[in-house]
């Protein structure tokens, strides 16, 4: 098989703190492959978006890797410093995140601002730069792009911003581009176009990318495969086809009978009582259990792996007897 575009082994991120390490990505693994769309889902707090920075280098202090590896085509990167990750961001990793206005400059035009992106990280010169821009701002749908190339964030939509930030992430052509929710602040019609576009752009580029929202529809039609998250833990990870029609943890059962069917009537949406834990009251095992109506006697004391790379759940590993 092929090396994976992005290798994350055994990753744990934590924050030092006066009352103690508090753990907010423990121990997790996932693989990207070149081509392929990982999603990364959960709760607010699961540590799908920590994950993502821990990537992009963007940590903020205090936190810091506490454990494990990042490897970005088989070079580590998790230990390359803020210099050497200036170089890798923007080149090799291109980053989507949820509010355009916070990546695009208001006071430069987009065309500017993708020159001056594609100048720095493929050493262009400014008519060739410009020519790949608006290759660049068609290629993502954006109408008369010769005349827009010139116009500034404000004079665009939203929907229209996200996919400037879109060309931006494609600008160097990266090997991954990390995407952050980046359809939550748009509206459902405009969510469509962005996930179809982001779907075929990977494909046509080979561009490996990480998903991460905390919406299932978005992850069933843009994904192929799903990483479920939970606590700062993976919960279930598995092809899309499969982690919805038959989802075998708990927490993946419980959000996807949130999400209402147009298949079929149903009186009332499942719930998921209780809420994700504080990182500071993590219980001990598995830490769904307080919210899970099958916790047995083992689901609270000792912490499940993912077996066989699928479900971190005592219930698909024989039970939750000790």
């Amino acid at each position: 098989m092929a090396e994976p575009v992005l290798d994350i082994r055994n990753l744990s991120v934590a924050f030092p703190t006066r009352h103690g390490v508090l753990t907010a990505v423990d121990d997790i693994s996932l693989e990207i492959a070149a081509g392929e769309i990982l999603g990364v889902v959960g709760e607010s707090g699961a540590g799908k978006s920590m994950t993502g920075m821990a990537v992009l280098g963007l940590l903020e202090p205090p936190g810091r890797i506490a454990a494990g590896e990042i490897r970005l085509e088989g070079e580590r990167i998790d230990q390359l410093g803020e210099a050497g990750m200036q170089k890798v961001r923007g080149r090799r990793i291109g980053a989507i995140f949820q509010d355009p206005l916070t990546s695009l400059h208001p006071l430069f035009s987009v065309g500017d601002q993708l020159v001056e992106t594609i100048r720095f990280h493929l050493k262009l010169g400014r008519d060739a730069a410009r020519a790949r821009a608006l290759d660049l701002l068609r290629e993502v749908g954006i109408p008369a792009a010769e005349s827009r190339i010139d116009h500034y964030p404000h004079q665009f939509s939203g929907g229209m911003r996200q996919r400037v930030v879109i060309a931006l992430a494609l600008s160097a052509d990266p090997d991954l581009i990390i995407a952050d929710e980046p359809t939550t602040a748009l509206d459902v019609s405009i969510q469509a176009q962005i996930t179809a576009l982001l779907k075929r752009l990977c494909r046509e580029h080979g561009t490996a990318v990480m998903l991460v929202t905390h919406d299932m529809g978005v992850i069933a039609e843009t994904a192929d495969r799903v990483a479920v998250m939970y606590a700062g833990r993976l919960a279930e990870v598995g092809p899309v086809a499969e982690v919805v029609r038959q989802p075998r943890h708990p927490y993946t059962k419980g959000l996807m009978g949130s999400i209402p069917s147009l298949r079929r009537e149903v009186e009332e949406l499942v719930q998921i009582d209780g809420s994700m834990p504080r990182l500071n009251a993590i219980p001990r095992g598995c830490a769904f259990n307080p919210r899970c109506g099958h916790a047995g006697p083992r689901c609270r004391k000792e912490r499940p792996s993912l077996a066989h790379g699928r479900v971190a759940c005592w219930l698909e590993q024989g039970g939750v007897q000790p």
